[in-house]
């Protein structure tokens, strides 16, 4: 089966099951599905960033700094979470990844309109990413993938979680800056 025929639940903006397609017509109709993003650090606190195929259907050749995917029909965001971290990274017996926030993406032009979920995750096992997903791959040092954000051309939703996950992070930095002292 190809990845334009695996079978997805349609939800509303509400995230309840209203139906089920093809990735390919949810994608050709820009129907909302369900979408996971893991982003990865390694033992040294590095990000696994990747540049995509040139075969994918969605964003060929761009690059990500989260795994993840579309989550299947009757599949938990968890269970695909833990399900494309593995398969794209190419390992086994990863923890499972850490739920952060819910993420909605709609693409400007209506072509994607995704509920997600973003969670984090730490891979210490050796990385060997799915050739039919993965063209290249590096763990960078934050510093390093914020300098390459203006410079590499970037997944949109994925560009968009990071930009929340960073936002996220910052606010819980001064909400624990502002707490008292004891």
């Amino acid at each position: 089966m190809s990845a334009a025929d695996e079978i997805l639940d349609i939800v509303d903006e509400d995230d309840r099951v209203v139906g089920q397609a093809p990735r390919g017509e949810i994608y050709a109709k820009g129907l909302r599905h369900r979408c996971v993003f893991v982003f990865v650090r390694d033992a040294e606190d590095r990000v696994f960033v990747h540049r995509r195929t040139a075969e994918k259907l969605a964003f060929p050749s761009l690059y990500d700094m989260f795994v993840g995917g579309v989550v299947g029909a009757g599949e938990s965001y968890d269970e695909a979470a833990l399900r494309e971290a593995e398969e794209e990274l190419g390992v086994s017996g990863l923890d499972r990844p850490v739920p952060l926030f819910p993420f909605r993406y709609d693409a400007e032009d209506g072509s994607i309109r995704e509920n997600a979920f973003v969670y984090t995750v730490r891979c210490e096992l050796p990385v060997n990413p799915q050739a039919e997903e993965i063209a290249w791959h590096a763990f960078l040092r934050e510093e390093e993938l914020e300098r390459r954000i203006g410079e590499w051309e970037w997944v949109p939703d994925g560009l968009a979680a990071y930009e929340r996950l960073r936002a996220s992070r910052s606010s819980q930095f001064s909400r624990a800056s502002r707490a008292p002292r004891a």
